[in-house]
């Protein structure tokens, strides 16, 4: 009885937690299909905000420029997070490795402001002194990729953790070089989590207002932006339309990287039993 009553409790108190996560958002998904513009009642099914959405260059424009920014900012994190994840797992001792640790993790911890800021003074110094970047697409990519790259590092840290370095030692024994090692053994083995930091820092990327604000220039909103900036000036149900289409953006990611690792997982899963079953041979003739 005991027994089941905590499973119940459980049961409830997961649930509880994801209504409190996910009810909200999904009001928010009802009510940008509402025909009117009132928040607490829902008048009847219509496309007029999407419709309206559509008409809106500035929510257009700062969706397609949050795409291009969360993209290469995705891939620049992941790169970066990898080679800066293989240095500190791999090498354990070399000159400013605690340096160079603290300082990938630093904006883990760091508050957003704070790194907006600091990135603003650094990117205005930098352009009074040598002309370049000026503050917009550059900087916003620039700003982002500092942020992922820690979230990045991280993901494929704890990947590299629990890799089995014996199959690098045999590609070894076997002739490779270490960068084919690098390239034909470990990069396939972490490539799922390598592309799990893409997604991560893109879901990052493309859901940021605080560095962006600090970061654009004139002319240069990403989607976040033009949506908090509509929001200070009164709920209008075009925000609810374009939020639902930043949700179903970031939710196709993550549901087109679930079903790829899930194959994968049943994929490798096949070879290995192919291989252990290669591995046992046929039974030797006249043993029953």
């Amino acid at each position: 009885m005991q027994r089941f009553l905590k499973k119940k409790l459980g049961a409830l108190w997961l649930t509880t937690i994801f209504l409190f996560l996910y009810l909200p958002l999904l009001f928010m998904v009802v009510f940008s299909f509402n025909s009117t513009r009132q928040d607490a009642v829902f008048t009847g099914f219509s496309w007029r905000w999407y419709e309206a959405l559509a008409r809106d260059t500035k929510i257009v424009e700062g969706f397609w420029l949050s795409l291009q920014i969360a993209g290469v900012t995705g891939m620049l994190s992941a790169v970066l997070g990898t080679l800066s994840a293989y240095v500190l797992v791999r090498y354990h001792r070399f000159t400013g490795r605690a340096v160079f640790s603290g300082m990938v993790n630093a904006p883990l911890v760091m508050p957003e402001v704070v790194i907006g800021l600091s990135l603003l003074l650094l990117m205005v110094g930098v352009q009074h002194a040598v002309g370049w970047p000026e503050r917009g697409l550059v900087t916003i990519i620039l700003g982002h990729t500092l942020l992922g790259l820690a979230y990045a590092m991280v993901v494929v840290q704890s990947r590299l953790l629990e890799f089995d370095r014996a199959l690098e030692e045999a590609a070894m024994d076997l002739g490779a070089r270490p960068l084919q090692v690098f390239f034909l053994v470990t990069l396939p083995q972490i490539s799922q989590a390598i592309v799990a930091a893409f997604l991560l820092s893109f879901t990052l990327s493309f859901d940021d207002v605080v560095i962006s604000e600090f970061l654009s220039g004139p002319g240069v909103n990403t989607l976040p932006q033009v949506i908090f900036g509509y929001a200070r000036r009164g709920i209008n149900p075009t925000i609810y339309a374009a939020a639902s289409l930043l949700i179903a953006t970031v939710s196709l990611g993550v549901i087109a990287y679930s079903v790829w690792v899930a194959r994968s997982s049943r994929k490798r899963s096949l070879d290995a039993r192919v291989a252990a079953s290669a591995k046992r041979g046929p039974w030797p003739t006249g043993l029953a």
